[in-house]
């Protein structure tokens, strides 16, 4: 079977919800290494292929973000509504996950004096800086969790909310001034090279930075090419929509593609950056039957990605010395039922809100 992906796109019964909760899986499992052994380069996955299950699994967030996000985005055509509908899906379930941070993990686990901690600016900045993320993430509470091996860190995992929020209004831009170049040159351009273009040249730099280091603070510099990039590549396939082709022997040729480059890590790096966009589609609309009846027991994939890391950290402290693996099951346990509560009781009824038009006015 070949067919376009807009092929798919008429219907919401999709694999993306798995795919996800697979990725926030992916995320739990990773920082179970890092926090219980104080370094990320205990992890099998960044042993065995250079990157660990934890980075392919925000690669996936982000692709499979740039698409769904381009989508909402050029159907609706309606800027105010795109961003009341991405406030809905991200800020009410941070907020009480925050308050959850705040004034249960951090309450219970500070050294400070209680009045001290709940006097304290740093609680506030860490409730008021995650609250808003557009300048990125504040990780720390006053007291808490500064003697476990992954010190003073209360959730770790919010670092890339930030650059989520900041590719919405990146992307926003973009098609601003993608249409006014295009008006400008009297449609002698064409706007689907430029939006290609994007994630082309963002790739190209952060591979390049990859092998020869020469962006300046290289680690965050070349964090922020992969996470745009990646959010572009996705909004690019949504652009390219009709011309690519989901074809189970490309599929195929992808996956033996990555086994054989498993043998170098480098080689590993260059042909992963370069399938795993069809990897992600393919699996998201080919795959149906059974694998189906995910959809119909909800959401859970962002519960777990912003409860998860806090989890993990209680329960070292009450468990010092604990296994990665037993911390991975433990945590998984207790952040299911966390995400579980975030999804019915607060995303989703947030989510009830999305369908009032508010706003009359389009792009």
């Amino acid at each position: 079977m070949r067919k376009p992906l807009v092929h798919f796109l008429a219907s919401r019964d999709n694999n993306f919800n798995l795919i996800r909760f697979i990725a926030a899986f992916g995320v739990l499992f990773s920082h179970s290494f890092s926090l219980a052994m104080g370094s990320s380069d205990t992890e099998p996955f960044k042993l065995l292929f250079g990157m660990s299950f934890g980075q392919i699994a925000v690669d996936i967030f982000f692709i499979s973000s740039g698409f769904l996000i381009a989508n909402s985005l050029f159907v609706k055509k309606n800027l105010l509504n795109f961003l009341w509908a991405r406030f809905l899906r991200i800020y009410p379930g941070l907020f009480v996950a925050l308050l959850f941070c705040v004034f249960f993990v951090g309450v219970y686990f500070t050294t400070y004096p209680l009045e001290e901690y709940l006097m304290d600016t740093q609680t506030y900045i860490f409730l008021a800086k995650n609250a808003v993320l557009f300048w990125g993430e504040e990780a720390r509470l006053p007291g808490v969790f500064e003697s476990l091996p992954w010190a003073g860190v209360v959730n770790g995992s919010l670092w890339t909310l930030p650059f989520e929020v900041r590719a919405y209004c990146l992307l926003v831009f973009c098609s601003i001034v993608i249409h006014r170049v295009i008006v400008w040159s009297k449609h002698t351009l064409n706007d689907r090279l430029l939006y290609l273009l994007i994630p082309l040249l963002g790739m190209l730099i952060y591979i390049s930075d990859y092998f020869y280091t020469f962006l300046p603070i290289s680690y965050f510099s070349s964090e922020d090419f992969r996470l745009y990039s990646l959010f572009f590549i996705g909004t690019a396939c949504y652009i390219f929509k009709d011309s690519l082709v989901l074809s189970k022997h490309i599929f195929y040729a992808a996956v033996v593609s990555l086994l054989i480059s498993t043998i170098h890590i480098d080689l590993f790096f260059i042909v992963y950056n370069v399938v795993i966009f069809y990897v992600i589609f393919y699996i998201a609309y080919i795959p149906k039957g059974w694998i189906r009846k995910f959809n119909q027991y909800g959401d859970y994939s962002y519960g777990i990605y912003i409860y998860a890391w806090p989890i993990q950290q209680s329960v070292i402290a009450f468990i010092p010395g604990i296994s990665p693996l037993e911390l991975c099951l433990y945590s998984l346990l207790i952040t299911a039922l966390l995400s579980y509560f975030s999804w019915h009781c607060i995303e989703k009824k947030a989510l009830m809100f999305k369908g009032r038009v508010l706003f009359k006015s389009k792009i």
